[in-house]
């Protein structure tokens, strides 16, 4: 499995390095010293796990998860109680609290390995040929990291059952949450997959297996409720190709 060690300082990034030298399914490709190192380490090396400091300056290591389009594993690393408790909110692989012990890790790694055993398809995935993995399309099985104010989650795309636009904002509809990520809906739309998302107007992209029931709209378009309750209209430009997509 091949390792990103992120963190600004020095002899913690050796020291979890000399750690994990000694691990047999880790391979560590790199170290990064800051948030804006790491985007430009993961986009190269394309790691399967990264080990991520969570306070650093300027930018905190859930401000890198946010800024990423596809989050790889993360083991979070962190000397503070408080981090750590929220690495577990946010459903985090797993935390190792600094200074790191080297029992802890190895169950960390163990945990590691189980989870990519689990998920042959993300395996895959991250071995495509690294000209495609910039502009990767992003399909259900892909995880990505959702930042608002102090609240923070991975979610797999598949859990996600709505976009909605809000001026500069985007509405993420997951579980019994509604985060709001500052993005546009016309770049998200251009990296989903279009044969799992539908764009349904301009306020909406929905993700079609969680589509529950269809019913005719005025002129000629489409409502759309989905299994979390939600009703979307489908615009009468969008209808057409709904129904096709939908085989209706």
């Amino acid at each position: 499995m091949r390792a990103l060690v992120i963190d600004d300082e020095r002899l913690a990034r050796k020291e979890l390095i000399n750690l994990l030298s000694e691990m047999e399914k880790i391979d560590v490709v790199g170290e990064a010293v800051n948030v804006e190192d790491a985007k430009i380490k993961i986009a190269e090396l394309k790691p399967d796990v990264l080990f991520l400091d969570i306070q650093m300056p300027e930018k905190s290591g859930f401000d890198l998860l946010a800024e990423l389009e596809s989050v790889p594993h993360v083991i979070f690393t962190t000397a503070y109680d408080e981090f750590a408790l929220k690495a577990f909110q946010v459903n985090a692989l797993d935390y190792l609290l600094k200074p790191i012990e080297p029992g802890r890790l190895s169950e960390a790694i163990q945990k590691l390995s189980e989870k990519i055993k689990d998920s042959n398809k993300e395996i895959e995935d991250k071995t495509t040929d690294s000209a495609d993995q910039e502009n990767k399309v992003l399909s259900l099985d892909d995880q990505v990291f959702v930042k608002d104010g102090d609240r923070c989650w991975f979610v797999r795309l598949s859990n996600i059952r709505l976009f909605e636009s809000d001026g500069n904002y985007i509405k993420v509809y997951f579980d019994k949450n509604r985060p709001m990520i500052h993005k546009s809906l016309n770049a998200l739309d251009e990296r989903l997959d279009d044969k799992s998302f539908f764009r349904a107007s301009r306020k909406h992209i929905i993700n079609l297996s969680w589509v529950e029931e269809i019913e005719p709209w005025f002129n000629g378009g489409l409502v759309v409720t989905l299994k979390g309750g939600e009703r979307i209209e489908v615009s009468r430009r969008q209808a057409a190709r709904f129904k096709d997509m939908m085989s209706l």
